[in-house]
């Protein structure tokens, strides 16, 4: 039929582009058709996850590592029963920081406040919680997963860098419980036991096996020891202290000559100096390494306030080779400064060559020798009774005064002891721990 003459179709027959009665608009489905990219009623919006399932660029708890290694399924519980989760997670935090992760006491706390509004048993909320508020950067990321897996899994992380560590939780799980006879599901709690640190605690350096050394050396490498504090030259504002006139002039000023209170001052502190001496002689080679990674702990505790020399035939400064972050790096750099490796020992000389140096001036002095003095031993007397009036404190750490039935018959021993504050072991963690409490200012 054609349409009228004025281009109007006849009666009965729609408009061009309108569709019949009944029958949808192009582009418009049916009554009772979703859009196009809309989901049916029921089904989630695309890229919005189910309910349960974790938010968007958060891997469930069952995916890979992102580091492709094992899956956080194979942690069976970051906190244990019974178990403290600021002390688990400020151990978690100080093995991060010896592996080379930026986990700072301030991130730590932000972990910690992460975790109170999460399930801190659920190995996916704590990787994530971690990941977020303890790494700092990119290069940080393999680092933490490698020490997130090794921590909570007991799982050895391979070795592809020397920054790389490697931790093993020790724990002893009681009778076993068929699955059948737990309650709720739950595991069993496990017998948390510290039988086989303790033995390594004690045990004789000297008398390791190459694998107890070595997690020996891992331990000490987590020791952060105290400092005692000393007054400094530089004031701070107090509520009470030294009146402080000038601060109290600026303030009635800025009260247009009203006096609103006194303002007062107080000296600022800092962390007291230590200056450790590491006999590095042919009669201390089995404690020398040992030694030399407890000043690398000292070091990286307090990087401006400490100060390392070795003691043989010559005086070594190794204060800068020990403030590598990595352990076996420093180790590296401090045996090619050593010129004097197994040698002998001349204690009076080097004390004369460090007390020229001035920096032994109000400082807490420790010497980690035997004694075996082959030099002028009355030379060492004069020498340590200079040193007792210049430092503020003398420390001597003998590995042999942890022997059962030890004397300092040597004659070394006998000059310097009357011009020592305090004679203690230096043979075994539980010493070098012993040693960090005087540091911090706990004497006995």
């Amino acid at each position: 039929m054609r349409p009228g003459a004025d281009g109007v179709p006849p009666t009965g027959v729609p408009p061009t582009g309108v569709p019949p009665t009944g029958v949808p608009p192009t582009g418009v489905p049916p009554t009772g058709v979703p859009p196009t990219g809309v989901p049916p009623t029921g089904a989630p919006s695309a890229g919005i996850p189910p309910a349960g399932a974790p938010p968007t660029g958060v891997s469930s708890v069952t995916r890979a590592a992102p580091d492709g290694g094992a899956p956080l399924a194979a942690v069976p519980s970051t906190l244990g029963a019974g178990e403290d989760l600021v002390a688990v997670m400020t151990g978690f935090a100080r093995t991060l920081r010896a592996a080379g992760v930026s986990a700072d006491h301030e991130r730590t706390q932000g972990l910690l406040r992460a975790l109170s509004h999460l399930d801190a048993s659920r190995p996916g909320d704590v990787y994530w919680a971690g990941r977020v508020t303890l790494c700092a950067s990119a290069e940080d990321l393999p680092r933490y997963d490698r020490v997130f897996r090794a921590y909570f899994a007991g799982l050895r992380a391979g070795r592809a860098r020397a920054e790389a560590v490697t931790v093993t939780r020790h724990t002893a799980a009681g009778p076993e419980v068929r699955p059948e006879h737990r309650q709720g599901g739950e595991p069993p709690a496990l017998a948390s036991t510290a039988s086989a640190t303790e033995v390594l605690r004690t045990r004789d350096v000297a008398r390791m096996t190459a694998a107890e050394l070595a997690e020996a050396h891992r331990l000490l490498a987590l020791l952060r020891a105290g400092r005692e504090r000393r007054a400094s030259r530089r004031f701070r504002p107090s509520r009470r202290g030294r009146l402080d006139g000038p601060a109290t002039v600026r303030e009635t000023l800025r009260r247009g000559g009203e006096i609103s209170g006194l303002r007062y001052r107080a000296h600022r502190t800092r962390p007291r100096r230590v200056v450790l001496l590491v006999d590095v002689s042919g009669s201390m080679a089995p404690y020398a390494d040992t030694l030399l990674r407890l000043a690398h702990a000292l070091v990286r505790s307090e990087p401006g306030a400490t100060e390392v020399f070795s003691a043989g035939t010559r005086l070594t400064r190794l204060t800068a080779e020990l403030r590598h972050r990595d352990p076996e790096t420093a180790m590296n750099a401090v045996s090619r400064a050593i010129p004097d490796w197994s040698g002998g020992t001349r204690l009076g000389e080097e004390l004369r060559r460090l007390l020229a140096l001035n920096d032994a001036a109000g400082a807490v002095v420790v010497i980690a020798s035997d004694g075996w003095e082959r030099g002028d031993v009355s030379l060492l007397g004069a020498e340590m009774a200079r040193l007792s009036r210049t430092a503020h404190r003398v420390i001597w750490v003998n590995p042999h005064k942890g022997r059962e039935g030890y004397r300092p018959l040597t004659a070394g021993m006998r000059a310097a002891l009357p011009h020592i504050d305090d004679f203690v072991a230096g043979h075994s963690l539980a010493a070098f721990e012993e040693l960090a409490t005087l540091l911090g200012g706990t004497h006995a």
